[in-house]
């Protein structure tokens, strides 16, 4: 078995089907998805930081180097979030390396450990952790969406915060909730809940967009998605724009913006052509069809 044959196995192990990954759902490609592989010299570091949207990581060190971890529960997040405001770090953005002895002043528990050649490493959902090479490493990484209600919840948590903070969230999570609904039975009440909730306001919003669109008598057409279309965010706050798109020609070529931002530059809205993915009465009946799924033990 060669190496990549050996990783294409251990990645079936993390899959809800061997055809279905959560994340292929999304339509396009996402960052730390697929497999990421690096090679790293002595001494180079990886700074904090939690996955995109907070979803689960494999990462695999072939060696011929060892690597040291740092991981901090994702309940503390938040504590290590006031550290960096403190210091006048982007918790987000910015490039941050912890200090271990202020970590134990705040009475943030700190987990700490040797990846050896050869260690599989998981990153639990929203677990912080820092990484640096101790000696020459190639380290290949991935990462895994579980259905579970927990990873669900710390998805949409971070993408909620994401938008205060003005931050692109790499995983569409309205996009991927609809495509759940539409391709994924669920039988975990607790999921099932989270993810009907997600659909219900974004089903709410684009009714109420779409009536505000009416009131201003402007022409709303029917543009159709593709299972393979890809989710759209907003050209200027990079916001996810979910079904009504308000579309421009800049520089030859079409950009999509958000409601704001479309009223931003124009208030009429007139200089926009403007489209919808779905009709209300599809998302109706998608929402309608989406029920938990019983599971029988015989």
């Amino acid at each position: 078995m060669n190496l990549f044959s050996g990783i294409y196995q251990l990645q079936l192990l993390f899959l809800l089907t061997r055809d279905i990954h959560p994340l292929d759902l999304c339509n396009h490609d996402i960052i730390g998805q697929l497999y990421l592989f690096k090679t790293v010299v002595p001494g180079s570091r990886t700074p904090g930081h939690q996955e995109n949207n907070n979803f689960c990581a494999v990462n695999i060190n072939i060696g011929p180097g060892d690597c040291e971890w740092f991981a901090v529960p994702e309940q503390y997040w938040g504590a290590i979030h006031n550290l960096c405001e403190k210091n006048n770090v982007d918790y987000l953005t910015g490039s941050w390396w912890p200090d271990l002895e202020t970590l134990y002043k705040e009475e943030i528990p700190v987990y700490r450990f040797i990846q050896r050649p050869g260690d599989l490493v998981w990153i639990n959902a929203g677990t912080v952790h820092w990484v640096q090479a101790i000696g020459w490493c190639n380290n290949i990484a991935w990462n895994v969406g579980c259905m579970t209600a927990r990873q669900y919840q710390l998805a949409v948590e971070r993408y909620e915060f994401n938008r205060l903070c003005g931050v692109k969230s790499v995983v569409p999570m309205t996009h991927l909730s609809w495509q759940l609904a539409k391709n994924i039975k669920i039988s975990d009440p607790g999921l099932f809940e989270l993810i009907k909730h997600t659909l219900l306001r974004s089903l709410i919003q684009s009714q109420l967009t779409t009536d505000f669109l009416e009131k201003m008598n402007l022409t709303v057409k029917h543009h159709g998605k593709r299972p393979d279309d890809i989710a759209h965010s907003c050209h200027d706050c990079e916001i996810e724009v979910f079904n009504i798109l308000f579309v421009l020609s800049q520089d030859k070529k079409l950009v999509v913006r958000c409601l704001d931002c479309a009223r931003r530059m124009d208030s009429t809205l007139k200089t926009f052509i403007i489209l919808s993915e779905y009709y209300i009465h599809e998302l109706a009946e998608i929402f309608d069809k989406f029920q938990l799924q019983t599971v029988s033990f015989i």
